[in-house]
């Protein structure tokens, strides 16, 4: 399943699945697709969002991931945080503008 979140202040956000459905619940809002936030509503999400991962980022910053790789691809293992980055520049592009912000 890939979840693309959407606003008319940013270029739309695709991400699969799971990762969508942990920021969505990052951010305090229930793990249901289709969604929305209202502008009202974005800052907090935001806010709730980059707190989240930071917390994260210290916690591996503490005690790094074990990398697993898989024996089939070369593929690096992307953490929560750098994921998450797109998601906070569409969220903070919504919040200045004051637009929803969608998903499904």
């Amino acid at each position: 399943m890939l979840v693309t979140f959407t606003t008319d202040a940013y270029a739309d956000i695709t991400m699969f699945g799971g990762d969508a459905l942990t920021m969505l619940k990052m951010m305090g809002h229930s793990a249901t697709v289709p969604g929305a936030i209202l502008a009202t509503d974005v800052p907090q999400a935001l806010n709730r969002l980059t707190a989240a991962l930071d917390a994260q980022k210290r916690v591996s910053q503490v005690s790094p991931p074990v990398e697993t790789k898989d024996e089939d691809t070369d593929e690096p293992v992307v953490s929560m945080v750098k994921r998450g980055l797109p998601l906070i520049e569409l969220l903070t592009a919504a919040a200045k503008a004051d637009c929803n912000v969608m998903w499904k």
